[in-house]
């Protein structure tokens, strides 16, 4: 899709007796970008870009129809399907081991999250990548969105991704979002559990159906047979059930962002001890299945 994006933009571009200079002048990038685009070399066309060329070159429309084509080429295969179930599930149910997870993360935490990434090869493809993760999170609003259910790993909150005031704008976030959606803490209390250093999205369709996918650091796998799908949604369940009630993570997930605002390491850890301690006896009362859709309701 890459090179179809080239081959079309040289022809409008050629169409017009513009040399690769005179394109890149008017759309305010060096002439080495467009280069780039024409022969699918380095990163991929911005949105920004491609509506800027479109309407330099009178495309009308064509490149920026192909462009959310040329951007899923951009990740590996196995998120690409993926992400197209993910934007259109009824249900989403989302353990996070690391990070907080996309669709609720800040515009400054999700620059530091995403810049790591090993498939983020320059920075023009890590604006692409934030500005999608952030369009993403528009499904959280209005009358369609999904039901959305969050298990944080207590290690979310410890791990400061960022500087103090990044992690207590995110953190903030996060509280904010336990007004809406359900958000459970899994403290480090616990201890092992079958999910340990991985992360893990059910995804349930309209139609009822679901899938399951399972991530580890560059590595993901989405399952589609109801057998696996079925184990996972056990491993979920368990996963509530062990973490702490959603009050009592919401109090959590505000003292950790409260800490970082004053860089109270020690108020951080005093105050995790004194939840864990009062919540030691309602851990396996932290939450039960969500109620599935029946197939085609």
């Amino acid at each position: 899709m890459a090179a179809l994006y080239g081959v079309h933009l040289k022809r409008l571009r050629e169409q017009r007796g513009w040399t690769q200079r005179e394109l890149a002048a008017r759309v305010y990038v060096s002439p080495g970008r467009i280069a780039q685009l024409e022969c699918a070399l380095g990163a991929r066309p911005t949105w920004e870009l491609t509506k800027a060329i479109d309407l330099a070159v009178g495309a009308d429309g064509l490149l920026m129809d192909l462009w959310p084509h040329v951007y899923r080429e951009s990740f590996p295969d196995w998120v690409q399907r993926f992400m197209e179930l993910a934007a259109r599930a009824a249900i989403i149910r989302e353990y996070a081991s690391q990070a907080v997870p996309g669709l609720l993360q800040t515009e400054a935490y999700a620059r530091e999250v995403l810049r790591y990434g090993r498939t983020v090869t320059s920075p023009e493809m890590l604006e692409e990548r934030i500005a999608s993760r952030l369009e993403r999170q528009e499904r959280l609003k209005g009358p369609n969105a999904p039901t959305y259910c969050v298990v944080l790993d207590e290690a979310v909150l410890a791990r400061r991704v960022g500087g103090e005031k990044t992690m207590h704008e995110q953190l903030n976030r996060v509280r904010l979002a336990c007004d809406r959606q359900q958000i459970q803490v899994l403290p480090f209390a616990v201890g092992a559990h079958p999910m340990q250093g991985g992360s893990l999205t059910l995804l349930t369709m309209p139609d009822g159906t679901e899938v399951a996918y399972a991530e580890g650091a560059g590595h993901g796998q989405l399952f589609e047979e109801p057998d696996d799908v079925e184990k996972f949604n056990h491993v979920y369940d368990q996963l509530r059930a062990d973490s702490l009630p959603e009050p009592m993570s919401a109090r959590m997930i505000a003292e950790a962002a409260e800490g970082y605002n004053h860089g109270g390491s020690e108020r951080r850890a005093l105050a995790r001890k004194q939840l864990q301690r009062s919540g030691r006896r309602q851990l396996r009362g932290g939450g039960g299945r969500l109620p599935r859709p029946r197939p085609g309701a």
